[in-house]
């Protein structure tokens, strides 16, 4: 008897530790998990995992303090800085229903308030120099999914000009007021040095790479 009775307490202790620590064998991590890079273990949809996606791709000390939206817009958290960051890339989800299938994929960008007039003109096919009152700098340390580094908005490697089509991993871009003020800066992406994308349009912009720059395509 006595060793049922003691038997008896053991387990109810267990029980009653497994209830407390909400832990019981075979169940899910909870959907505010994050793995060993704070990638949240919920799904693609959810506004935890766009807030550390879009986030990311700027330095802790830029997003931490940075508003995140969308891409429909949508705040996702308000910040106080001046900074945005948010995905970028005009293709739009593989998968529209289980999200972006990973930051690289959303593109996103946390730009400054210059940066943002730059993008809004780059997307509408304005002069986005006319609306700027100086240059404005804009972090991608997701990188992007890949552009014709001559001709803007040429999105698929088969539509590029041989030798053009770069795969960016994590940089700093510079947003100029007066894109001719980058004229002599070379266009060549393999040197590792910043470089300018769309050279001799409305669009040119300076790209500056960081360490893991030739992640998704190599220097040549």
């Amino acid at each position: 008897m006595k060793n049922i009775l003691l038997l008896t307490c053991t387990l109810l202790f267990i029980i009653s530790c497994n209830v407390e620590t909400g832990s019981s064998e075979g169940s899910s991590a909870p959907v505010n998990a994050v793995n060993e890079s704070g990638e949240p273990s919920g799904p693609h949809t959810s506004s935890e995992w766009q807030i550390w996606a879009y986030s990311t791709t700027a330095p802790d000390y830029i997003a931490n303090e940075a508003t995140i939206v969308d891409v429909n817009m949508n705040v996702l958290r308000e910040g106080t800085n001046g900074w945005t960051c948010l995905p970028a890339n005009p293709r739009g989800m593989s998968d529209s229903e289980n999200g972006w299938k990973n930051p690289h994929e959303a593109m996103p960008a946390c730009v400054d308030g210059q940066s943002m007039l730059w993008m809004q003109g780059y997307m509408s096919g304005t002069k986005p120099g006319e609306k700027m009152t100086t240059d404005g700098f804009a972090w991608m340390l997701h990188g992007d999914m890949g552009e014709d580094n001559s001709t803007p908005m040429v999105l698929n490697e088969e539509d590029s000009k041989p030798g053009h089509w770069i795969e960016s991993g994590p940089h700093l871009m510079r947003m100029p007021k007066d894109p001719s003020s980058l004229d002599g800066i070379t266009s060549d992406f393999n040197s590792g040095a910043p470089y300018v994308m769309f050279a001799g349009t409305d669009y040119a912009h300076l790209m500056i790479p960081v360490e893991g720059y030739y992640k998704y395509q190599a220097q040549k």
